[in-house]
């Protein structure tokens, strides 16, 4: 079974990419993020054109927003808190039937952070440090079992995670309060499955800036967008793609899609 992540950057903008992605992959389901759409204007009759009848998702106007789309049964989980009491449309969650049981998926947007990272002056920074505080605090209590977590966690917490470490330690996504934050959070019972398959010190990248006018050539990515799988889900990890080329896709979203291939 193949698990897809991707921040798409406006589902109704880039929908003919999100039909590129099921016809290169053909993932079973796919987890997106920064939809920007509010629910009324979801276009769930383009997702089933697409082959995908199970779809739940969560969207606003012009910011956030995330869905999961399925070609298996999907089944809503209902008691997932509202991160830091904002209803802002940045997690949902469902369980995936499978022929083994089945597997809950957590599909996360997590706050960017803004420009300063400093807490005290940048309120957007707060707020991330707050949000991911929650979420592990949250995954500690509900320890995680058969489940995956994916989607744009918006830190990029190893060393060869980013171009240049030493550059990065002062910029959003690569500081140590985030870091440290986000290593906490993935020890509440997860793995990240994309270290089993290509440990450190692999570079590995999955957004690379709108500002950057030939993306390849300078290469100044950053892993923003991951995937874990709870412990017990372990030996059930075959294998891990990251569709750089998807980067070129036209309108480009500056995230480009991982996939998780399990046996399940």
């Amino acid at each position: 079974m193949k698990i897809a992540t991707w921040n798409i950057n406006s589902l109704r903008l880039r929908l003919p990419l999100l039909k590129e992605l099921i016809n290169e992959t053909q993932a079973d389901v796919i987890c997106l993020q920064e939809t920007k759409v509010p629910d009324p204007l979801f276009p769930f009759e383009d997702i089933i054109k697409l082959g995908y009848p199970h779809y739940y998702f969560k969207g606003m106007k012009s910011y956030n927003g995330v869905a999961i789309i399925s070609k298996h049964e999907l089944i809503h989980v209902a008691d997932t808190p509202d991160w830091c009491g904002r209803l802002d449309c940045r997690h949902i969650a469902a369980q995936l039937k499978t022929a083994s049981g089945p597997i809950t998926i957590h599909n996360f947007y997590v706050p960017a952070g803004g420009d300063i990272p400093d807490a005290e002056t940048n309120p957007k920074f707060a707020h991330k440090l707050a949000f991911i505080e929650e979420a592990t605090a949250w995954f500690e209590k509900n320890q995680p079992k058969r489940s995956i977590l994916v989607g744009d966690l918006n830190t990029a917490p190893l060393e060869h995670d980013v171009w240049s470490h030493k550059q990065l330690l002062k910029v959003v996504c690569h500081t140590p309060p985030e870091t440290e934050r986000h290593n906490q959070w993935e020890k509440q019972g997860f793995l990240d499955a994309m270290r089993l398959i290509y440990p450190e010190p692999q570079k590995l990248y999955t957004w690379w800036s709108y500002r950057n006018r030939d993306w390849k050539k300078s290469n100044r990515g950053r892993r923003l967008d991951h995937i874990w799988i709870s412990n017990d889900l372990k030996e059930n990890l075959q294998a891990i793609e990251i569709l750089a080329h998807a980067r070129d896709w036209a309108p480009p979203s500056d995230h480009v899609p991982v996939i998780a291939e399990l046996t399940l």
